[in-house]
């Protein structure tokens, strides 16, 4: 479905991600794990078009990523939840909701995604009328993630979800990830909570330093001695 081609990419003079080769198939739940600084949102930026490859292709189902404009990327069935969520926060739920069918094909189906997200996310029913930035930081992700569900994406991008989050808040999310891709979607996560994170994948990537330094299954990764030491604390 997603293909990264040589994939090179930073910010002016900064270059942050190095010959990125990786792969999602249709209906993979796939992890990429590092440290911080190791360039795991510039990737996901790069592939929702936020910034523009220095070098290298992107390819979603065959199709050109990085020569369609980045307001038509979510036409390409891409759907990006960032790092922090990135709610309009003096917008009620139902108002910040709504910014995420903005698309001609998603407005189509408005009420349907609607009734998908809100039996998803209850407290988003419970909420609707709220303002965004007043609710709790994991109410907050639950909103950020139905946004970007409410565009039908083929490919959900999930950057840091459990960032912030208080412990029992971050088992969760990725419960909710667990149920997403129950229902077929495709979901691609960037996550330093290692040892979670790999409990909900398929597959998963090492980035370090802009770099892949090792892929494999979540069992692969799992015992491989580098993740145990760096990561896992074995």
């Amino acid at each position: 479905m997603l293909e990264l081609r040589s994939l090179d990419a930073g910010y002016g003079s900064f270059q942050a991600l190095f010959g990125i080769n990786l792969d999602v198939k249709a209906g993979e739940a796939v992890g990429v794990i590092g440290p911080n600084g190791a360039g795991k949102t510039t990737l996901m930026r790069v592939i929702s078009g936020l910034i523009r490859p220095i070098k290298g292709s992107i390819a979603m189902e065959g199709q050109d990523v990085v020569a369609t404009p980045a307001h038509r990327i979510v036409d390409l069935g891409i759907a990006h939840v960032p790092e922090n969520r990135r709610l309009f926060p003096r917008l009620t739920v139902d108002d910040n909701l709504k910014m995420g069918a903005y698309m001609p094909g998603a407005r189509a189906k408005y009420a349907e995604r609607l009734e998908f997200v809100f039996d998803l996310f209850p407290r988003m029913k419970e909420r609707r009328g709220q303002m965004a930035g007043t609710m709790s930081g994991g109410e907050q992700q639950m909103c950020a993630i139905g946004r970007a569900l409410m565009s039908d994406p083929k490919l959900l991008l999930l950057d840091e979800p459990s960032a912030g989050l208080a412990p029992v808040v971050v088992q969760q999310v990725f419960e909710l990830v667990k149920r997403i891709r129950a229902g077929g979607l495709t979901v691609l996560i960037v996550e330093q909570n290692v040892q979670q994170v790999l409990k909900v994948v398929d597959r998963a990537y090492l980035l370090e330093a802009g770099t892949i330094r090792a892929s494999g299954t979540s069992e692969e990764m799992l015992s491989t001695d580098t993740i145990k030491q760096a990561y896992l604390g074995v």
